[in-house]
């Protein structure tokens, strides 16, 4: 089934911080990390909510399993809205710390993850991204970085335990077709439609986004329905096709600054949508960002203000964007879509 991809803990509170690791703990072993792995896991959590408690405001640890080109891996996000830090490179000197930014321990955090990432913002806060691969092969393998890079963020309405939202992809010869969509409401039968049409967009054999929409409208008639938004990315030609239904918002964007927004139809999937529909086509070449929020975002996010974050990881804007953004008070998804 499709659920939420990451699980959020509040940090903010030392006394929670014992239960926490346990739980992560507990989480990676069954998901199958080995005793190494599991050891580095505990020291990583261990630094990161030693400085959370230490330096920042309203701390948060996100933890996620996911799966890319190098294979299945863990990945611990930690987020707050502390001090930040003014010089990124001189925080990760082991022992660093000027007594009131993040900086002790983050130089071993880095030794012992897979993939290491730092954003920070003076005055905004930081994010701090720990990713262990399961297959320590996988981790050292130098292997073909894909033409597009998918990091998907979605985390349930706190109090629930299952997610509303969900995302998923697949390749099919020459496309690779994405969906984002959100269960109308949020618990077990927001779920369930947005699992339905999980399984209906698996076996649907067309390629243009609006007769994915129509396909997956009919499958999931029986259930409460959901906003979607469907992308289809043309591997050979190098253009992306692009159609949306509700409350999804989707923004193509340049790394000079140039945004196009993606507009999406009046309706709901699986009761009623347009008789008339377009797909928007865009050349892969014109953009280096595709990025998609469900409404557990707010409306008017803008990105502008992350100042180098596009070099970083996708999953730190991805965090970015959910740190300043979420509303808290539903399922949130956030997408982010690298086109090489």
């Amino acid at each position: 089934m499709v659920d939420a991809t990451h699980t959020s803990y509040p940090a903010a509170d030392r006394s929670y911080y014992a239960i926490l690791k346990k739980d992560i703990h507990h989480k990676a072993q069954e998901a199958g990390l080995i005793s190494q792995k599991l050891a580095a896991l505990d020291i990583i959590l261990a630094e990161l909510t030693s400085n959370l408690h230490k330096y920042a405001t309203d701390g948060e640890i996100l933890i996620g399993f996911g799966k890319d080109h190098k294979g299945e891996y863990l990945e611990v996000i930690a987020i707050d809205n502390g001090p930040g830090m003014a010089d990124t490179a001189k925080m990760m000197q082991d022992g660093y710390s000027t007594g009131s930014t993040m900086g002790h321990g983050l130089g071993s955090i880095k030794r012992l993850s897979d993939k290491f990432d730092l954003f920070s913002i003076k005055g905004w806060g930081t994010i701090v991204l720990s990713r262990i691969y399961k297959n320590e092969q996988d981790a050292a393998t130098v292997k073909p970085v894909p033409a597009i890079e998918i990091r998907p963020l979605v985390v349930a309405k706190t109090g629930e335990q299952v997610s509303g939202d969900a995302t998923y992809y697949k390749t099919s010869g020459r496309y690779l077709k994405l969906l984002v969509a959100d269960g109308l409401g949020h618990g077990r039968e927001a779920n369930l439609a947005v699992n339905e049409a999980v399984s209906s967009f698996k076996g649907c054999p067309y390629d243009s986004p609006v007769e994915i929409l129509r396909f997956l409208h009919q499958d999931i008639r029986k259930t409460r329905g959901m906003v979607s938004t469907v992308a289809v990315f043309d591997l050979e030609s190098k253009q992306v096709q692009i159609a949306g239904i509700g409350n999804i918002s989707a923004k193509f964007m340049h790394l000079g600054g140039i945004v196009k927004n993606h507009i999406s139809y009046n309706g709901i999937v699986g009761h009623n949508i347009p008789n008339t529909m377009n797909s928007q086509q865009v050349a892969f070449t014109d953009y280096s960002l595709l990025i998609l929020c469900s409404d557990g975002i707010k409306s008017r996010w803008d990105v502008s203000k992350y100042q180098g974050i596009a070099r970083c990881d996708s999953m730190m804007m991805a965090a970015a964007i959910y740190k300043d953004y979420s509303r808290g008070t539903d399922d949130t998804s956030v997408v982010i879509v690298k086109l090489k």
